[in-house]
């Protein structure tokens, strides 16, 4: 088990995601190739999936997510690195960043995120 599966509770697969939206698969993966999204591949069959939390209730990307995942990728996290960053709780936030992110308090995440490629 990795640390991804430690601190993300719920993770689905690309047809899931587009089934629940509503939109083609075409569109979710373009979701995943523009980055609005990101995942791993997990499981036995090494199948790709996004944690539950980085879609809203319609089942689209979470509105600051995009901007955040440039920021981290930018600071050199791979993507299971700013998964786990997202979900790892910190102690001088009310929770983990990805909650604030959801309730859409982008500022302080991306402040957050920027200063860790210094």
């Amino acid at each position: 088990m990795n640390r991804t599966d430690e601190l993300v509770d719920a993770w689905l697969p690309l047809p899931d995601i587009a089934e629940r939206s509503g939109l083609g698969i075409s569109k979710v993966r373009r979701f995943v190739e523009e980055r609005a999204v990101i995942g791993l591949r997990r499981g036995e069959r090494s199948v790709f999936q996004v944690p539950e939390l980085f879609l809203d209730d319609d089942c689209l990307p979470v509105k600051h997510l995009k901007g955040t995942l440039i920021t981290l990728q930018d600071a050199g996290f791979d993507d299971e690195a700013a998964i786990a960053w997202l979900f790892t709780p910190d102690d001088s936030l009310p929770g983990r960043p990805i909650d604030l992110l959801r309730a859409g308090n982008k500022t302080e995440i991306r402040r957050r995120a920027q200063a860790l490629a210094f």
